[in-house]
């Protein structure tokens, strides 16, 4: 808890959140004091080409690291749980085998990825899809954002384009700690979240043109209104998740409008759209639909409308032996348990594609995160960092 609190010093934002987008100074100051947490508990520390930090604690033999971890990036608006609690659990968890004098036949290592939020840079998730080599190191640092910055030129800055190789070792297995971000485990009083799959997610962005004109002036019969369209586009992404049911949701975040001045038609509109399913293929299906009823809004508004993906996951369902330690472990403590999937993205989930993985979610306390007030109950947090511990030393081979 101490060093949860620590770490949100840096960066702290009104209401007693933080903000360490990815790159950025805050991130260097955050990362630098996580790296020295590593090396006080005698961890051999690796940063590889794209900034990601993994902690190695040896085992009794040669063998591929069972692996815990996440991120320590935030939002713009973050809260001092997200990410940051699966990387300090992984070091408690080091720590008390330590102070216990218990060792494991494999090495446990505990690593914080670049980038995962993507808030700051797209693609969410960058550094864990470097690490397993779905996307180079050279791409990864040729991403750009809105202000001209650049992952490669910022790497350096902060001092943390490192030595080791992309893609990197892979584990003999992986488990994620984190907070649910939602109200399910709250909303069900269970302690303990044993995630078995990972919603595919789907970023848009949309790129409207229109035509700037007078605000009292234009007939609106002879209008090429860019906000129009985009909120047309909202309406639409809304009417169809409530069509398609079931895990299906639709979120326009962010919305951007030129000249943004009161007494002027837009000219243009770039919006995003995030799109999440369980399903696969229901997912696809509400992609297509969005996709038409767009071409349908730019013809009845007579503008030009392009989009582009930013980002694009499938969904994943976590290895069931990983799973099922999980869940036994957490009854074992006495902990209420229920099998449920995560809505958000998160590292495992990529992991996932070289090793066998899995998520241990903690409750949200009104299902908020992203937002300074996310909080989780000490007592929810120590029943998950106590779940991870029996988990990875059952997966390690501890005596």
């Amino acid at each position: 808890m101490q060093r949860l609190f620590d770490l949100a010093e840096i960066g702290p934002i009104e209401g007693g959140g933080s903000r360490r987008l990815a790159l950025t100074d805050e991130d260097k100051a955050g990362r630098d004091l996580v790296v020295t947490w590593m090396r006080d508990l005698g961890l051999e520390v690796s940063i590889d080409t794209i900034g990601n930090v993994v902690g190695t604690r040896s085992g009794r033999a040669d063998l591929a690291p069972v692996m815990t971890g996440s991120h320590i990036d935030t939002v713009a608006t973050g809260g001092i749980y997200d990410g940051n609690l699966g990387v300090l659990a992984g070091l408690e968890v080091i720590e008390t085998l330590i102070d216990a004098g218990v060792e494991t036949k494999h090495p446990l290592a505990v690593g914080f990825f670049t980038n995962e939020e993507g808030a700051r840079f797209p693609p969410d998730m960058m550094g864990s899809l470097c690490y397993v080599g779905d996307m180079t190191p050279e791409e990864a640092m040729s991403v750009t954002n809105a202000d001209g910055d650049s992952v490669g030129a910022e790497l350096e800055r902060i001092g943390y384009s490192g030595p080791t190789p992309c893609p990197g070792v892979v584990p003999h297995a992986f488990v994620e700690l984190h907070i649910e971000q939602g109200p399910v485990l709250e909303r069900s009083r269970v302690q303990i979240g044993a995630v078995d799959s990972v919603q595919g997610i789907l970023w848009l962005e949309f790129t409207v043109t229109g035509q700037s004109n007078h605000a009292g002036t234009t007939p609106m019969s002879m209008r090429h209104d860019a906000a129009n369209a985009a909120a047309e586009i909202t309406v639409a992404a809304r009417r169809i998740t409530a069509e398609m049911g079931s895990n299906q949701v639709a979120t326009v975040g962010s919305l951007r409008l030129h000249p943004d001045l009161v007494n002027v038609v837009a000219a243009s509109a770039v919006l995003t759209v995030d799109i999440r399913n369980t399903d696969g293929a229901l997912l696809a299906d509400t992609e297509a639909q969005l996709l038409a009823d767009v071409e349908r809004i730019a013809a009845a508004e007579g503008v030009e409308i392009s989009h582009r993906c930013l980002a694009r996951f499938d969904p994943v369902v976590f290895d069931p032996k990983v799973v099922d330690l999980v869940e036994s472990h957490a009854q074992g403590l006495g902990r209420t348990v229920m099998r449920m999937p995560s809505g958000a993205g998160h590292d495992a989930q990529i992991m996932a594609r070289v090793c066998p993985s899995g998520m241990i979610f903690t409750p949200s306390v009104n299902g908020i995160s992203h937002n300074p007030a996310e909080f989780t109950e000490p007592d929810d947090i120590i029943a998950g960092a106590n779940v991870l511990l029996r988990t990875m030393v059952d997966l390690a081979g501890g005596d």
